[in-house]
């Protein structure tokens, strides 16, 4: 039996098993406050579950903005990868510079391609090309062909 991944923190537990709001009342309020404070946590696990899912959430404030932001420069990739993400949900002119510096790595997850196919801009296709070779991850394959092929027929933006 494997064990599952989760974070250290029980308050990021709780909001994985739906049961803190982060929205709708004043201790909602609090408990976002607290998820996006998380995203800088000294615990990589914590650090990475607080950003996928501040990513995910559609609170889009100047704070969860400057806490995604400042997650995209992380010493890990994957929490790197949900920043980006989560940017590109909310913004995605924003978030094209940070996926073409994800693409230029030697390394690229799932949510840069997730990131790169929201974004659908044709500038990313040079940067899309190497990540298109099969590889022993199939699915991580198809992930890099929709994004490729999103970029490739979104309109030039001007």
């Amino acid at each position: 039996m494997s064990d599952r991944y989760e974070p250290a923190s029980d308050f990021l537990k709780a909001i994985i098993a739906e049961e803190v709001p982060l929205s709708g009342s004043w201790m909602a309020d609090k408990n976002m406050k607290q998820l996006i404070a998380m995203v800088s946590d000294a615990d990589r696990s914590n650090r990475d579950w607080a950003t996928m899912l501040l990513a995910q959430e559609d609170a889009d404030t100047p704070e969860v903005r400057a806490a995604l932001l400042k997650a995209t420069d992380d010493e890990d990739n994957v929490v790197r990868a949900e920043a980006l993400l989560g940017i590109a949900r909310r913004d995605p002119q924003l978030a094209l510079p940070l996926a073409v510096a994800a693409l230029s790595g030697d390394q690229a997850c799932m949510a840069v391609f997730e990131a790169a196919e929201i974004i659908a801009d044709p500038t990313l296709v040079a940067f899309l090309e190497p990540w298109i070779e099969p590889s022993e991850d199939p699915w991580l394959d198809e992930l890099a062909m929709d994004a490729m092929k999103a970029c490739e027929h979104a309109r030039p933006t001007s």
